[in-house]
């Protein structure tokens, strides 16, 4: 009988213990959750990578840079080439329930509005839309708005409120604008591809540092812990 008491006693010890070391290994996965950045970029053509492989497109390139920061991250790639601001928010809600949490979120959407004469009114609303539903499931969310332009070959009023539905959306949602995602690379033949529309390997690297630029003060402000080091 002492024997078996002893026992039960033994395996009531064990027992509390893998109890206890559950729980701290559970805290422990919960903190290294809550030092990830994750990142979601929804886009076209220019998000997905168009003619290249996932890796050479800017998300993967920001995803690097952060690597060598030090960050603890995961960047999202929601790109979808031919995709419109419609399309975009139509995609939305099964990538919000993919992620419990966005700590930054690019919207890089509009330019294929533009191209198909998509009244200005409709594309704004749809890029807000975007928004306030990513807000709302994120509230604390960081919003980086890519700006786009098209090329000045129009005689109407089109193109320069095209243009100016980016910096207004930024301001009105206090939002992070890049101001011309493809500044640098729009127009330049040596980093387009035979389109001259898209990118190629060289030109995607140009439109990751302009995202660069951009996040990295959020990154700063958002990070739960320093990183190892900064470049």
């Amino acid at each position: 009988m002492a024997q078996r008491a002893k026992q039960w006693r033994s395996r009531a010890a064990l027992g509390v213990l893998l109890a206890i070391l559950s729980v701290q290994t559970a805290d422990a996965a919960r903190r290294d959750a809550s030092n990830v950045i994750t990142i979601v970029a929804l886009g076209d053509s220019l998000t997905a990578g168009y003619g290249l492989s996932r890796k050479q497109a800017y998300p993967a390139l920001v995803a690097e840079k952060m690597r060598a920061a030090g960050y603890e991250f995961e960047v999202v790639n929601a790109g979808s080439s031919g995709d419109t601001t419609a399309g975009g928010l139509q995609r939305l809600p099964e990538i919000l329930r993919a992620h419990k949490k966005i700590d930054i979120f690019i919207l890089e959407l509009g330019i294929n509005d533009a191209f198909r004469g998509t009244p200005i009114d409709q594309i704004r609303g749809n890029l807000q839309a975007i928004i306030d539903q990513v807000r709302a499931r994120q509230p604390r969310v960081s919003i980086v708005i890519a700006g786009m332009q098209l090329p000045d070959s129009s005689s109407d009023d089109y193109v320069g409120a095209f243009s100016e539905i980016f910096a207004a959306l930024a301001e009105k949602n206090r939002a992070t604008l890049i101001p011309y995602l493809l500044e640098g690379v729009g127009g330049n033949p040596v980093l387009n591809q035979w389109d001259r529309v898209h990118p190629n390997a060289a030109g995607q690297r140009v439109l990751a540092e302009n995202v660069w630029r951009a996040l990295q003060p959020m990154l700063q402000k958002t990070a739960a812990t320093p990183p190892a080091r900064v470049d």
